[in-house]
This record gives C-alpha cells, sequence and structure tokens, in this order.
C-alpha cells in the first residue's frame, strides 16, 4: 500500500492485532451469525511519520448509535471560549466545520458567540475539524478539502486523539477499524507543508484520553479578517515535536514494543476479571464504545467473565458487543444488579460516570478503568485498600 497522506511507498506493518470486528456494528444479541472480522493493522510511514491502519477495509457500514457525553459538550463551549479570549480578532469571523459522528460540535458555541457559518463555497475565516479528520481514507485529499475552505490567512483548526498517550499509556483499544490514521503533530506538520499551511500552536487537551488541538495558517492574508498569518509559532509546537520525537513516535521499533504491551495488558485485564469471579465477585460494565470489541477481543473476555455491560445510548440496547459478544443493556440493569465493581469501558469519561453513578449515594461499588492495566478511579467503596492486582488511583 501507499501512505494515506504523502502517498509514498514507504510504509511498513508495525502493530498486529489480529482479525477484529468493525468497531461500530454492534448486533443483535441474539443474532446467532458470527461477526465478521477483518485484519486491524497498524503502519507507520517512514516518509511523513504517518501512523495509519492497513488497505483492508471492513464493507460493514458504521451505525452511528451513541449518544454524546456531557464531557464531549462541555469541551467544545470551553474550546470557543478558550479560542475566542485568545484570538479577539475572530469575533464575528466566518466558519465551518468538519465534524464527526463522536460529536462535539463547535459550531453552536461558535454561533452563539457571533461568528456566522460560511455559505457553501464561500471561504472561512476560520474551518474547524472536531475528530473528523481520522476518520478519512483519503488523508490527503481530505486535508487539502479543509485547507481550501480557508479564507487567505484564514486559521485551521485539528483535533484529533493524539498519536503520543496511544504510545506511551498503551492505548491499544483506540486502534480501530473506521479510524484511518492516528496522528502526530509531526505528521500533520510534515503533510501541511505542501498545501501552503504552517503550524502556530499545539494544545494538549485531555478529551478521549489525550487529544491534540492544532492551529494551522494559511500563507496569505489578503482580504481576511482572522488576523495576520505571520502570527508567531508558539513555544507548544516545538515541546510537542520534542516530546513525540523523545517517545520514538517515528521509530517502527517503538510500535513493535508497543503491541508487546498490549498482549501483556490485555492478559493482565483477563487476569485480574478472572480473579474477581473466583472470588465470588460480580464484575459488570459499563459502556459499549467503538474501542470495546478491540479491547475485550484482545482480553479474551466474553459473558463468561462480563456477563454485561451498559450503555446509555437507547440504540444499543438489546445488542452486544461484537467478537466478545458481551450484551449491551440499559444503565437502570445496571444499578438493579449492584455489582462489586463496574468495569469502566469508555474509560476516558471514567470521571463523569462515577459521578453519575454515585448521584444517588451509589451502592459501595468499586469502579475500575482498564487501561493502561485494571486500576481503581474514584473514591474507595469502603475505607479498605482496593482489591488484588488494582493499583489504587484517585481520579
Amino acid at each position: 500500500m501507499n501512505c494515506r497522506g504523502c502517498g509514498r511507498d514507504t510504509v511498513e506493518l508495525v502493530v498486529d492485532l489480529g482479525e477484529q470486528t468493525a468497531a461500530d456494528y454492534f448486533p443483535p444479541a441474539t443474532d446467532p451469525t458470527e461477526d465478521p472480522r477483518w485484519p486491524l493493522e497498524l503502519w507507520l510511514c517512514r516518509a511523513c511519520t504517518l501512523a495509519q491502519l492497513g488497505p483492508v477495509r471492513p464493507l460493514l457500514p458504521e451505525m452511528p448509535l451513541a449518544v454524546e457525553s456531557a464531557t464531549s459538550i462541555a469541551h467544545a463551549g470551553s474550546s470557543v471560549r478558550a479560542l475566542l479570549a485568545r484570538h479577539p480578532e475572530l469575533d464575528g469571523a466566518t466558519v465551518a466545520e468538519f465534524a464527526s459522528h463522536h460529536g462535539g460540535s463547535w459550531l453552536p458555541s461558535l454561533r452563539a458567540a457571533g461568528c456566522r457559518d460560511a455559505g457553501e463555497g464561500e471561504p472561512a475565516d476560520l474551518v474547524v475539524d472536531v475528530h473528523g479528520l481520522a476518520h478519512e481514507p483519503d488523508l490527503a485529499a481530505s486535508l487539502a478539502l479543509r485547507a481550501q475552505r480557508l479564507a487567505p490567512g484564514g486559521r485551521l483548526l485539528l483535533e484529533f486523539h493524539h498519536l503520543l498517550p496511544l504510545v506511551e499509556q498503551c492505548q491499544f483499544d483506540t486502534i480501530r477499524h473506521g479510524h484511518w490514521a492516528y496522528l502526530s503533530l509531526g505528521a500533520i506538520q510534515e503533510l501541511a507543508a505542501p498545501l501552503e499551511l504552517r503550524v502556530t500552536e499545539a494544545v494538549q487537551v485531555p478529551l478521549f484520553g489525550g487529544s491534540l488541538l492544532v492551529t494551522l495558517r494559511s500563507g496569505s492574508t489578503a482580504g481576511s479578517t482572522a488576523g495576520s498569518a505571520d502570527e508567531t509559532v508558539g513555544p507548544s509546537v516545538a515541546a510537542v515535536l520534542r516530546a513525540e520525537r523523545d517517545a520514538g513516535l517515528a521509530d517502527p521499533h517503538r510500535y513493535r514494543i508497543l503491541q508487546d504491551t498490549a498482549r501483556r495488558t490485555a492478559t493482565v485485564l483477563r487476569d485480574y476479571l478472572a480473579g474477581q469471579r473466583d472470588r465470588g465477585r460480580t464484575v459488570l460494565g459499563y459502556g459499549a464504545p467503538s474501542k470495546a470489541p478491540v479491547l475485550l477481543d484482545v482480553s479474551r473476555v466474553g459473558p463468561e467473565l462480563l456477563a454485561f455491560t451498559v450503555d446509555a445510548a437507547p440504540g444499543k440496547h438489546g445488542r452486544r458487543i461484537p467478537g466478545a459478544g458481551v450484551p449491551i443493556r440499559p444503565i437502570e440493569e445496571l444499578r438493579a444488579a449492584r455489582p462489586d465493581v463496574v468495569l469502566i469501558l469508555t474509560w476516558d469519561i471514567a470521571d463523569e460516570i462515577v459521578a453519575q453513578l454515585e448521584a444517588g449515594g451509589g451502592w459501595g461499588a468499586e469502579y475500575v478503568v482498564p487501561l493502561p492495566e485494571p486500576h481503581q478511579v474514584g473514591r474507595p467503596a469502603t475505607g479498605a485498600r482496593p482489591s488484588i492486582a488494582v493499583e489504587e488511583r484517585h481520579g
């Protein structure tokens, strides 16, 4: 295959997670059909350093059954407020957005702040991509399309799940069919240069387990209301590039270490759940995110270790996590079952989930997230130490 970013044939396989189901395909729990699988591989381009999925494309369409989290909604509003505080010249600017089905649109907050939607074909002073770019199989063409929407001197804001925490924290469950690119600042900088886009800022944000908000400026300022393209490149850019370099994001060997660590992490999760079962303790799940199929399948966790999970999305109720076969039920059934442990599969919004379940006083459950190894979050249910194989970490 050729690189999805630069188009060169300088890609090599660095992570192989075996054959996996389509991550957003949640079949009915009673469907006896075996869930289809495809190879799930991560490839690295030695030229532009873009990490990306291999050439195989699942044939099943993704079903947008998820509901938007309160964390995502709040993040959109706070991001817009911070942006306009840093750049008051954007008051009244024309805006365009490339959004993903994850939600988190910035448009409502931008409109409320006085910005105006750019009309069809109208150049925009501000173009925002909110976790959409990674879903595009042809990254080069998609990035060019975003650049074409910019007015001269305009700003392109890209927010994406950052490759750096994925590698450093072994977030292997975020590698999934449908996410075609795993973006770093180094790769974005390399691919933006031919489009006459320059990175001026890179802000690390905690969303989705570690995201990056990158600002790029177009080369010309004529006719723009968005400020000067001579804007100084902030120190955050060099700091993030240095962190990526130190982490070895351009080194194929680093990803092979990631694969080995993922296998060990998966074994630890299975052993933890088996240990809880053997001690007579009940563990049930919270969440049926698109990353759950990979996490549970690589960990060899099925209904024998996780009887069911619950989710806020009504469209997922009565379905199952593909591959693992874990049924998905309404949240009320988790409360009724009162398990000893709640395994939070949507670990990136663990604080929101713990607060939701504890709002009525809870029932004394322990809340555990699976990565980088099973560990407890939130306030322990009793004054005792957490269970064996669970490291105590307060969120």
